[in-house]
C-alpha cells in the first residue's frame, strides 16, 4: 500500500523531472518512493545547501521547476542560506524535508516553519489524508509567486499507509498581468507619448522581462522608437539587435556605454528591480531623464522612476507599441547615430599586474576568446564577479546566472554547476568562483565533476584573500589579516576529485584551455583553472562601492 511519502513523490513527479539532495532519516521514505515508483531523476549532492542551489540553477538555466530534499533538523538548517537566496532571487522550487513528529519535537528538532518563514519561505506540512493535495498547493504557490516553498513530511507520518495515490487537481496559475482600468490605460498612453517625443530613447530590460518572454515585443518597441537598448546583468541578450545594444548597465557596464545612457531623455525599464548596482548607486540616469518602469512589483522600486505601470513586460510592451502606431509616431533615429559596439569595449588589462601576478582583466578577455560558444556561465559571489560579467558574453539571460548575489552570499558556486548541467545537457557549464567561496563550497566540487564531467569548466580567481573586503575595509585602514587566505592549490584539489587542474600564472598557461575546448566533451575531463590573480586590480563595480562608502 502506498505511503504518505509515496503520495508526495508520485504527485511531485507529475510536475517536475529532477530532484537534488542529501539522503537522511527524515527523507529516506520519500527518496525510496521517488526511486522505485517514478521516472524523476535524482542527483545526490554533498551538502544540503547544494541541493537547493542545484534546483535553483536548474530552473534559472531553463530546466523548469525542480525540487531539493534534505532531512530534518541539521539537514534542514544547512539549506537556509540557499533557501534565502532563492527567495530573494524569485526562483520557484520545492524543498522536501523531514520534520518533527506530530507528537512534538525531539531534542534535535527545531522550529523549521519559523526558520523558513524568517528567510521568506512558506511551509506546507503533509498529513495522512491530504499529502497529494498539499503537494500540489506547494507547487502552485511556488509557481504563482515565483518563490521556493518547503514541503514538510513529519517523521511519524512518512511511512504511514495512505491508500492509492489520488488524482490531485492541477495547479492553477495566473495569466500574464495586463494593465487594466483608466489609470493604467492612461499610464500606457503617457509612456507612448513620451517615447514618441523622445530624441534619445532608451529601453532597459531585466530578468523579469525574460521570464515574461518579452524579447520579441521589446524588439518591436525598440524598432518603433529607434531606441538604444541595454539590460541588467541578469537580462543580457534579451534584445534581438546587438548592433544597437549597449550591453549590461551599472558597475558591470563599459564606461562609454554608461555615459551614453546618461544622455537619454526618456528611459523605459521592463522587468528590472533597479537595484543599487544596476543604477550605479543613483548615477545611471541624468537628472533630466524621464524614467518609466514596467514591473510586477506593487509600486516603483526606485525614487528616480517618474511613471510606473504594473503589468507583464511583454503585454505592456505590445500595448505601448500599439499606442505608438495610433499616434503615428516615427523612430527617433538615435540608434543609427550610435556605434554601440565601440561603446561596449572594456579595458584590456596588462599581461601581469604590477605585483607580478596575473591581471584578471587580460585573463578574462583571453578566456572569453577560448570558451566554447555553446555555454552557460554560473557565478558564485565575491569581488571576482565583475570579470565574467564584463568579459564573457552569453547568448541569452538563461545562460548567465549569479546564484548567491541576491542574498549577498558566497560559497554556492560548485553545486550550481550540477543544476545547470542537467538543465542544459549539450552546453559547456562554466563556473566563475573565488578562492573564498570555492573553499566554502568545496564538498560539491565532487558533485560538479561527477555531473558535468567533460562539459564542466571551473575558473577560480585565486587572490589569496576575501577581495571584496580587502578592497573596501582594507582601504579604510581596518586590519587585513582576517581578510587573507593562505594560497590554496585548487588545481591539486580538483585532481583529488577526478578532474584536471591547471595552475595559471601567465596568459600562456591558458593554452591548455584552448586544447580542452577543441576536444569533444566526451573525450575530455572536467577542467579547473586555478588563476593566480593580482588583488591590486579592482573591478569597476567595486570601485563604485568604494566611492559610495568612502
Amino acid at each position: 500500500m502506498p505511503t504518505v511519502s509515496a503520495h508526495v513523490a508520485a504527485t511531485l513527479a507529475r510536475h517536475i523531472d529532477h530532484v537534488f539532495g542529501v539522503m537522511g532519516n527524515g527523507n529516506a521514505y520519500f527518496l525510496d518512493a521517488l526511486e522505485r515508483s517514478t521516472d524523476v531523476g535524482y542527483t545526490a549532492v554533498r551538502h544540503e545547501a547544494g541541493g537547493v542551489v542545484a534546483a535553483d540553477a536548474y530552473h534559472r538555466a531553463g530546466g523548469g521547476l525542480a525540487a531539493a530534499t534534505a532531512t530534518y533538523g541539521a539537514g534542514f538548517t544547512n539549506t537556509l542560506t540557499a533557501l534565502a537566496e532563492a527567495v530573494q532571487a524569485h526562483v520557484p522550487l520545492v524543498l522536501v524535508v523531514g520534520d518533527e513528529p506530530t507528537s512534538g519535537p525531539r531534542p534535535w528538532d527545531v522550529d523549521q516553519i519559523a526558520m523558513a518563514s524568517a528567510v521568506g519561505a512558506r511551509t506546507y506540512t503533509v498529513g495522512r489524508a491530504d499529502a497529494a493535495a498539499t503537494t500540489v498547493i506547494a507547487i502552485e504557490h511556488a509557481l504563482t509567486y515565483r518563490v521556493p516553498t518547503v514541503l514538510a513530511i513529519p517523521y511519524d507520518v512518512a511511512a504511514l499507509e495512505a491508500g492509492p495515490v489520488p488524482d490531485a487537481p492541477e495547479p492553477r496559475l495566473p495569466g500574464p498581468a495586463a494593465p487594466r482600468g483608466p489609470f493604467a490605460e492612461r499610464a500606457v498612453r503617457d509612456v507612448a507619448r513620451a517615447l514618441a517625443g523622445a530624441k534619445r530613447p532608451l529601453l532597459l530590460a531585466g530578468r523579469g522581462a525574460w521570464i515574461a518572454g518579452a524579447g520579441e515585443a521589446l524588439g518591436h518597441l525598440a524598432d518603433a522608437t529607434g531606441a538604444v537598448t541595454a539590460s541588467t546583468a541578469l537580462g543580457r541578450g534579451i534584445f534581438p539587435r546587438p548592433e544597437s545594444d549597449l550591453g549590461v548597465t551599472g558597475g558591470f557596464g563599459a564606461e562609454g556605454a554608461m555615459q551614453l545612457i546618461g544622455q537619454s531623455d526618456v528611459a523605459v525599464v521592463f522587468g528590472a528591480s533597479l537595484n543599487q548596482f544596476t543604477m550605479r548607486f543613483g548615477a545611471l540616469f541624468a537628472p533630466g531623464t524621464r524614467v518609466f518602469q514596467v514591473d510586477l512589483a506593487p509600486a516603483a522600486t526606485h525614487p528616480h522612476v517618474g511613471g510606473f505601470i504594473r503589468g507583464d513586460a511583454a503585454v505592456v510592451a505590445r500595448a505601448i507599441t500599439e499606442e505608438l502606431g495610433a499616434l503615428g509616431a516615427t523612430p527617433s533615429g538615435w540608434r543609427e547615430r550610435v556605434d554601440a559596439a565601440s561603446l561596449r569595449i572594456y579595458e584590456p588589462g596588462e599581461h601581469l599586474a604590477a605585483d607580478g601576478r596575473l591581471d584578471p582583466r587580460s585573463a578574462a578577455a583571453r578566456i572569453a576568446e577560448l570558451l566554447p560558444e555553446d555555454r552557460v556561465v554560473v557565478s558564485d559571489g565575491g569581488h571576482f564577479i565583475g570579470w565574467a560579467n564584463m568579459y564573457w558574453p552569453v547568448a541569452s539571460p538563461d545562460r548567465m546566472m549569479m546564484v548567491g548575489t541576491a542574498f549577498q552570499s558566497i560559497g554556492l558556486g560548485f553545486p550550481s554547476v550540477a543544476g545547470a548541467a542537467l538543465a542544459r545537457r549539450e552546453a559547456t557549464i562554466v563556473l566563475t568562483t573565488g578562492d573564498g567561496g570555492g573553499l566554502m563550497a568545496l564538498a560539491d566540487l565532487e558533485s560538479a565533476v561527477r555531473v558535468a564531467r567533460g562539459r564542466g569548466l571551473a575558473v577560480v580567481w585565486n587572490d589569496a584573500a576575501y577581495g571584496a573586503e580587502v578592497n573596501l575595509y582594507g582601504l579604510k585602514g581596518l586590519a587585513e589579516a582576517p581578510m587573507l587566505i593562505p594560497e590554496v592549490d585548487f588545481a591539486a584539489l580538483a585532481r583529488g576529485f577526478g578532474a584536471e587542474g591547471v595552475v595559471v600564472r601567465t596568459l600562456d598557461d591558458l593554452e591548455r584551455l584552448a586544447e580542452w575546448a577543441r576536444q569533444p566533451a566526451s573525450d575530455r575531463p572536467f577542467l579547473l583553472l586555478d588563476l593566480r590573480i593580482s588583488g591590486t586590480v579592482i573591478a569597476p563595480y567595486q570601485q563604485e562601492i568604494i566611492r559610495v562608502n568612502s
